[in-house]
């Protein structure tokens, strides 16, 4: 797996990719953990009146925010691994209760990385810790 361990990618890597997609970097993410080893890859999202439900100052996510968390963490939790943002095959949420609060936190985790595609899971915490949101994507694992 050495050919793979060259192309990772780390927190400043990530960063710059995002920095250059206009949608992602609309998102304000702040990267909370990198972790090639447990294939685990974490952010936060803040709230701005842009990602809220209803009218501003609601203080909920709209769930269209809370689906481009899922698919962004997924995307990168196998990216990370091979380099670079990758195309999503499918993505599945499931809505538990609102999203309140200041940021919501995404957790990805790989869940199996085949040579045609990676599935990988996804909470969404509010900022109280809460379970509010978990999806599954499936990405194809090539960048380019």
């Amino acid at each position: 797996m050495s050919n793979t361990d060259t192309k990772k990618l780390d927190r400043a890597g990530i960063e710059a990719i995002f920095n250059r997609s206009q949608f992602i970097r609309g998102m304000n993410l702040e990267i909370l953990e990198v972790d090639h080893e447990a294939s685990r890859f974490a952010v936060r999202m803040p709230l701005q009146a842009s990602l809220e439900r209803g009218a501003a100052g609601s203080g909920q996510f709209h769930g269209g925010a809370i689906a481009a968390l899922i698919d962004v963490v997924g995307d990168f939790a196998i990216g990370m691994l091979v380099g670079g943002g990758v195309p999503t095959m499918n993505l599945r949420v499931d809505y538990l209760r609102p999203a309140m609060g200041p940021y919501c936190e995404g957790v990805a985790v790989v869940r199996k990385a085949g040579r045609s595609a990676a599935v990988v899971d996804i909470d969404v915490m509010s900022a109280d810790g809460k379970l509010v949101a978990i999806g599954r994507g499936t990405y194809v694992p090539v960048t380019g």
